[in-house]
């Protein structure tokens, strides 16, 4: 079927802001009725899911202190993180650490207001250390190497926030897309991956590592899921112990999977390995993640604001962990995009999929994007007939902008 746009426009009454809101019938198939879908997700231990939570994390003890000290939030953008892999030697009943991982925390903040200094040094290093604590169980965060390189940002940037607006200017012009719902296989990817890392299936399998990968698949009916899982080496005491370590993860995959999707899937487990290699054929792990030896983290190379990386949707260009979450767009649309996405398709009838695209303008209030456009495939009926309800939920969301940028600032919601 070829793909095309049918637009209407909305737009305010007199007296009311004006949202600068497009809603468009886009008329192709649904992400569901095509044959082939691709889908990632980075898990808990992935050295790019590391970086993008500790900068997070950073963001959010420092929205803590600014509302706690001036009650307000003061300029910062923690979002230029990296993740330095060290160096192991794997061993059979437990590895040794040769070099230690290296986190270096990048970008600005905010360092001292009206005689004030804030102690940013400490608190990112702080909030880096309580994250690796509550979820890498086998990395020391005492052991790894800190390096913070975060500056005073620049003098029209810093000056948004002292303009005393209600709604602050955006600090970029800038574009975010999300969408809903979120497919079968994109379900299947995110919760098999949570599930992998959750405490339950850990207290049954400690030797599972957390730096877990899932890769999806679908061809048709059929769920095709390599997942990438280290056994942490303390618990393994030979090659051939391993591979049944192995096999009892794999049969308890396949089993979450089943009784959990509708498709027929077909589930593969660190298909590198090979047998009669020695540590060479196995994957293990000293840390349960690879950033201790193979492999570095970076932010924004990891799963987009929803959890997974969906290679047939179209994905914001934004990193959203670490930015300021009152004037940065780059977390703010990105995130907002994808909750006015679900609010749509829950409040409205008859639609199958919808993308909500929001474009900023540098300095114009937040709550009033130069565009917020909506591309609705409906199941039934025309786009006229539930334009107005459409509009209804995009304008109360960007209405109540304040209050979802607080939700942001606390941490209550996700952004890997």
């Amino acid at each position: 079927m070829k793909n095309w746009l049918k637009p209407t426009w909305n737009q305010a009454t007199e007296g009311e802001i004006l949202r600068n809101i497009e809603i468009e019938e886009l008329v192709a198939d649904p992400v569901t009725g095509r044959n082939v879908e691709v889908v990632e997700r980075k898990g808990l231990g992935h050295p790019d899911y590391i970086c993008d939570s500790i900068m997070n994390s950073v963001s959010v003890e420092l929205c803590r202190e600014y509302m706690d000290k001036f009650g307000a939030i003061m300029h910062h953008n923690i979002d230029k993180g990296l993740l330095v892999a060290g160096e192991v030697k794997t061993k059979f009943g437990g590895g040794v650490i040769l070099k230690p991982m290296k986190i270096i925390f990048g970008d600005r903040a905010t360092f001292e207001v009206e005689g004030e200094v804030i102690d940013v040094e400490r608190i990112a290093v702080d909030a880096a250390k309580q994250w690796i604590g509550d979820n890498l169980r086998y990395v020391n965060a005492d052991s790894i190497r800190y390096q913070v390189e975060l500056a005073k940002g620049s003098a029209e940037l810093t000056d948004i926030f002292g303009r005393g607006d209600t709604i602050l200017g955006a600090n970029d012009t800038s574009a975010a897309v999300g969408y809903a719902p979120m497919t079968p296989t994109e379900t299947m990817v995110l919760e098999t991956e949570m599930y992998l890392n959750s405490p339950e299936f850990k207290k049954s399998f400690p030797e599972s590592g957390e730096d877990i990968k899932v890769m999806g698949l679908r061809k048709g009916n059929e769920l095709h899921l390599t997942v990438a899982d280290p056994l942490v080496d303390m618990f393994i005491h030979s090659e051939s112990h391993y591979f049944r370590k192995k096999n009892e993860l794999l049969e308890e995959i396949e089993s979450f999977v089943e009784d959990n999707t509708e498709l027929v899937p077909s589930v593969y487990l660190n298909t590198l390995d090979r047998h009669g290699r020695g540590m060479g054929g196995i994957y293990l792990s000293v840390t349960g993640t690879s950033a201790e030896d193979a492999d570095s983290g970076q932010v924004g190379r990891g799963n987009r604001v929803n959890g997974i990386i969906p290679l047939n949707r179209p994905v914001s260009s934004e990193a959203a962990a670490g930015k300021n979450p009152v004037s940065h767009v780059g977390k703010i649309y990105n995130v907002l995009s994808h909750r006015i996405a679900s609010e749509i398709y829950l409040n409205v009838p008859d639609i199958e999929e919808v993308y909500v695209w929001l474009l900023s303008q540098i300095g114009e209030p937040i709550d009033q994007p130069k565009i917020a456009a909506a591309q609705v495939i409906m199941a039934r009926g025309t786009v006229e007939s539930v334009e107005g309800e459409i509009n209804e939920v995009i304008d109360r969301e960007l209405a109540n902008i304040q209050d979802f940028c607080m939700e942001l600032a606390y941490g209550r919601i996700p952004v890997c």
